[in-house]
């Protein structure tokens, strides 16, 4: 068998017939404290100064209009609530259900003392 030619602007590099094993990264012994911040500065991480008021999300809105497309909409609970929208008319009524489920949801409204229906 005969070898093509190589085009002279091409830098192919040429095969080995032996193949070399890739060099092995040199042992080290992690003795000693981190060195990944300024001497002196501790790298612990600390609790997050800025604590919130108790509140989190519980349900979520999220309303897609853009300029002259159809609008869509999703509504999801942490109660298992995921509903969505396509169209003017069906977001708009998407919106007031979003609203109306705030009074409703389980997770928002103490079930202790509530007697049942």
């Amino acid at each position: 068998m005969n070898t093509p030619p190589r085009h002279p602007l091409k830098s192919i590099p040429r095969s080995t017939t032996h193949p070399k094993a890739a060099q092995q990264p040199a042992l080290t012994a992690d003795v000693g404290d981190r060195k990944d911040v300024a001497e002196g500065v501790p790298s612990a991480l600390r609790p997050d100064p800025q604590t919130g008021d108790g509140r989190y999300p519980v349900a979520w809105l999220h309303i897609s209009a853009p300029r002259g497309a159809v609008p869509t909409a999703t509504s999801k609970c942490l109660c298992g609530r995921d509903r969505s929208a396509v169209g003017h008319g069906h977001v708009l009524a998407l919106i007031d259900e979003h609203t109306a489920h705030r009074d409703e949801c389980p997770l928002r409204t103490p079930q202790e003392g509530r007697t049942a229906a």
